[in-house]
C-alpha cells in the first residue's frame, strides 16, 4: 500500500513531464512505427500504392532474391561501404589533431569552424558537388588540367586498356571526362564525393570522447617516452572505441539506406547504365516510378534486417573495455 502511495505521489509530482512525453510517444508510434508495420503487411501483396490488389504471400521476397538489379545494387553499396570505412580515418585524425592543440581558444575556434558549415542546407551541398563534377565548367576537371594530373590519368587509363584490365578509355587526351555521364566514372565519382572526407558530426563525436581522457594519462605517457603515434594507437584510439562504434552504426545505416545523393546527382535510374544504383534508390524507383509499392516494401524489409544484422556484428566486433 505504501509503495502504491509513493508511485501515485511521483506521478502526481511529475505529471507535466508525462503530459509531454506520452503524446510524443503516441505521435512517434503513429508516424514512425505504424508505417513500418504496415509496410510488412503490404509486402505480402501486389500493391500499386492506392489499394491492395491480390495476396501474393512471399512472392515479392522471392522476386527480390532473384532480381539481378537488386543484386547489383548491393554490389554497388558494398563498394561504397568499404570506401566509407576508409573515409572514417580523416575524421578520427582531425579530431585527434584538434584535441592535441594546447591553446583552449584555438581548440574552440576549430570546433566552431566545424559547426558553422552545418547551417548550409544539405541540398545546396549536393548541388554544389553536382556543379563540381560538371565536365565543361566544373572545378574538378579544371584542377586536374591545371596540375597536369589529367595527363597522368590519361596515361594510366591507356596502360590499363593495353593490359586488358579495363575495356574502355574513360580518360582521353584533350577531352574533358564526364564524371556523372560515363558509366566507368560513376562509381569513382561517388567514392570521391565529400573529399577530404572529414565528417562534421563524426569529428564532434570523436572530440567528445577525447575530451574525457584525463591529462594525467598523457603526462604518464610522456614520462615513459611514448611518441605521438603510440599515444594515438595505445591511448586515444582505445579510449574512443565507444565513439568509433557509434559512428560505425551511423555509417552502416546511412550508406545502406541512403540514396538522396545519388538521386540528385544521377537521377532515379542510377545514372548511365544504372551504374550508381543502390538498394534504397531501387526501392524508391519501384515504389514511385514503377508503382510497385508491395515489391518496394519487401525490399525495405530485407534492407532493414541486413542493417540490423550488420549493426549487431559491429557491436560484437568493436568491443569497448569498461
Amino acid at each position: 500500500m505504501a509503495r502504491e502511495r509513493v508511485r501515485f505521489s511521483q506521478i502526481k509530482r511529475y505529471w507535466p513531464l508525462y503530459a509531454m512525453v506520452v503524446p510524443t510517444l503516441v505521435l512517434v508510434g503513429l508516424f514512425m512505427y505504424w508505417p513500418a508495420v504496415s509496410g510488412v503487411w503490404h509486402s505480402f501483396y501486389r500493391w500499386d500504392g492506392d489499394e491492395v490488389a491480390t495476396y501474393t504471400g512471399l512472392q515479392n521476397y522471392g522476386r527480390a532474391f532473384t532480381d539481378p538489379k537488386f543484386g547489383y545494387a548491393f554490389v554497388v553499396v558494398g563498394i561504397l561501404f568499404v570506401a566509407s570505412l576508409f573515409k572514417m580515418i580523416p575524421s578520427i585524425v582531425t579530431a585527434v589533431v584538434i584535441h592535441r592543440i594546447t591553446s583552449d581558444k584555438a581548440r574552440y575556434l576549430y570546433r566552431l569552424l566545424f559547426v558553422v558549415p552545418m547551417v548550409i542546407p544539405w541540398m545546396v551541398v549536393l548541388l554544389i558537388w553536382k556543379f563540381f563534377y560538371n565536365p565543361i565548367v566544373g572545378l574538378l576537371n579544371s584542377v586536374l588540367n591545371t596540375t597536369h594530373l589529367m595527363d597522368v590519368l590519361v596515361w594510366a587509363n591507356a596502360w590499363l586498356v593495353k593490359a586488358g584490365i579495363v575495356d574502355s578509355a574513360a580518360f582521353v587526351a584533350n577531352k574533358s571526362p564526364a564524371w556523372l555521364g560515363d558509366p566507368d566514372l560513376v562509381l569513382p565519382a561517388l567514392i570521391f564525393w565529400g573529399f577530404p572526407w572529414i565528417g562534421i558530426i563524426g569529428v564532434l563525436i570523436y572530440l567528445s570522447g577525447l575530451e574525457k581522457i584525463p591529462r594525467s594519462v598523457y603526462e604518464c605517457a610522456e614520462l615513459d617516452g611514448v611518441g605521438w603515434f603510440r599515444k594515438f594507437l595505445y591511448i586515444e584510439l582505445p579510449l574512443i572505441a565507444t565513439q568509433v562504434r557509434i559512428n560505425l552504426v551511423l555509417m552502416i545505416i546511412g550508406v545502406l539506406k541512403g540514396y538522396g545523393l545519388i538521386l540528385v546527382l544521377l537521377g532515379d535510374d542510377g545514372g548511365p547504365a544504372g551504374r550508381g544504383l543502390v538498394p534504397g534508390l531501387y526501392m524508391y524507383y519501384n515504389a514511385f516510378i514503377r508503382r510497385e509499392a508491395g515489391y518496394a516494401c519487401a525490399m525495405g524489409i530485407l534492407l532493414f534486417f541486413l542493417i540490423l544484422a550488420l549493426t549487431v556484428i559491429n557491436n560484437k566486433l568493436v568491443r569497448v573495455e569498461k
